[in-house]
């Protein structure tokens, strides 16, 4: 392992696949406790035509792509809100308009093909300095964002028009929620790509659910599943010769199916061992039954 990482990139590409691996999930419960689970697909393609506007105008194709992808978020987060468009014709029209937009402009572009499959797939051993410092300034923002107004995010996600009634600014939490899943949306393409980014905000939390009840260890379960899963895709892609971001998500989606399996054999388990319930006498002729 230590060979591996005494090259500068690999060390760039595991500390941004950890912050992701933190971030992603912290924010990604809120999205499932929403049902909101293919949100980040949508908002992902947006970021493309972010990527590819970056590309065409000699910009840096990340800051840009977060600038696409939050007004893509705003947008569908306004639509949904209004009950103008639901949600699932929303986010098709992301899904599609976005990436057209995106390999569109790449195309028109000097960028090369591979520039574009670097997004859609993930470049983690390409990040540079300045997109690590990227990576690292957003990630922690979001993290800490989602940990600091975690009472008032659950409340809204929960039951929203309860949330209204208690005063608190529902249209607010949910701009920055919005907002929130188009930076982690942005920052995570680089390490695992647009066609693979609800996967790493999703199932570290699916897995957590397997073996949690609380929404606070729900979370707190799933960022280190996420911290797992990026760090050891990141050694498992090094060590392979595979991709990192199509490791990262393979290994999500075995841990939840290991832990899955081990909690349906708990369960078995529990319901061989539980004692039988003790029968319960008839009254006699004479008694008189209470009910």
């Amino acid at each position: 392992m230590d060979l591996f990482f005494q090259y500068d990139f690999m060390l760039r590409a595991l500390v941004g696949a950890l912050v992701i691996g933190l971030a992603a999930p912290a924010l990604g419960i809120y999205l499932v406790q929403r049902r909101l689970a293919l949100i980040g697909d949508g908002i992902g393609h947006v970021a493309l035509t972010g990527v590819g506007a970056g590309l065409l105008l000699n910009r840096s194709p990340v800051l840009v792509a977060v600038v696409a992808a939050t007004l893509g978020a705003i947008v569908i987060e306004l639509v949904r809100s209004r009950g103008r468009t639901s949600g699932d014709l929303a986010l098709a029209l992301l899904f599609y308009g976005g990436i057209a937009g995106g390999v569109t402009l790449v195309g028109l572009s000097d960028a090369s093909s591979g520039s574009l499959n670097a997004y859609l797939f993930g470049s983690l051993t390409t990040t540079s300095p300045a997109d690590l410092i990227t990576i690292g300034v957003l990630g922690v923002a979001i993290l800490v964002t989602m940990l600091a107004l975690r009472p008032a995010l659950f409340a809204v996600c929960h039951d929203e028009e309860y949330a209204r009634v208690s005063g608190l600014p529902v249209r607010a939490l949910n701009l920055l929620l919005a907002v929130g899943t188009a930076v982690t949306v942005t920052i995570a393409m680089r390490a695992v790509g647009v066609l693979l980014i609800s996967a790493l905000m999703v199932v570290p939390v699916a897995t957590a659910q397997q073996v949690t009840r609380g929404f606070r260890s729900t979370m707190a379960a799933a960022m280190a599943l996420g911290l797992f899963a990026a760090g050891a895709g990141v050694w498992v892609a090094a060590s392979a010769d595979t991709a990192p971001g199509a490791s990262v998500v393979l290994l999500a989606i075995g841990s939840f199916l290991v832990v899955a399996l081990l909690a349906a054999g708990r369960r078995a388990l529990r319901r061989r061992t539980r004692p039988a319930a003790a029968p319960v006498a008839e009254p006699a002729e004479h008694e008189v039954v209470l009910g």
